[in-house]
């Protein structure tokens, strides 16, 4: 009986990632691709923003709760694993926490160091450091952290069998997904394209996936967390 009502909990958790998966996946594009700074071309070395606005920064707030939630999600999803394909689960696990560290990392010290400096006007040497910076730190970071999700994608794709045709469909986003960006990264890094490049293909991709996945997760969860009614039938007492 425990264990059963921990598995509708981690169901109901899952569930409920899922739909704050697919919110932040969304609030990442648009505030990304249409309000931030960094989509408007206009910086220059060294790459600092000089009038602050607060969406130069929101749209990181987005991605950095994005990740937590991922955690979350891959965990849950751990847990309703069948025994024999817990490894894989494990592994996906594993690299969405490498991935979650990376990024939420990058966009911390954003807000701590960055920030800050630039209100005090403290600039010097600050250029490598910010996430405006095309050769930066952080586009390396985040574009790193964007890798091990794709592998951590990958590995959930062989949880997700044959069994429904959400499940297939899950499947399938995660392994094009994997394909894409990784595919994407072999070909910019052999036209010597900067690594800002691959980072906004990488950061459309993602969140394409993430949007249709998680939606299909959400009804996944769902029907794990409540019973059909032979099951019901089955469990009642003769």
């Amino acid at each position: 009986m425990g264990k059963r009502s921990s598995l509708i909990g981690a169901n109901r958790l899952g569930y409920w990632s899922a739909i704050l998966t697919v919110v932040f996946a969304v609030a990442f594009l648009g505030i990304g691709f249409f309000g931030s700074s960094y989509t408007e071309g206009i910086l220059k070395y060294p790459y600092v923003l000089t009038a602050i606005r607060p969406i130069d920064y929101a749209v990181w707030y987005t991605a950095f709760f994005l990740a937590l939630t991922l955690v979350v999600l891959t965990a849950c999803i751990h847990r309703q694993t069948p025994a024999d394909e817990k490894v894989f689960s494990l592994i996906a696990l594993s690299f969405t926490v490498i991935y979650a560290a990376l990024t939420v990392s990058d966009f911390f010290i954003q807000w701590t160091v960055v920030l800050p400096s630039i209100l005090s006007n403290e600039t010097a040497g600050l250029s490598l450091f910010s996430i405006y910076n095309p050769h930066g730190f952080p586009i390396a970071i985040e574009s790193l952290g964007y890798l091990m999700l794709n592998t951590s994608l990958l590995f959930l794709a062989v949880v997700f069998g044959g069994r429904s045709r959400i499940e297939r469909a899950i499947r399938w986003l995660f392994v094009v997904g994997f394909v894409l960006v990784v595919g994407s990264f072999g070909v910019l890094s052999v036209a010597s394209y900067p690594i800002v490049v691959f980072e906004v293909v990488a950061i459309t991709i993602n969140v394409v996936v993430l949007i249709a996945s998680g939606t299909l997760l959400s009804i996944f969860f769902e029907r794990k967390r409540t019973p059909r009614m032979s099951d019901k039938a089955e469990s009642m007492p003769e």
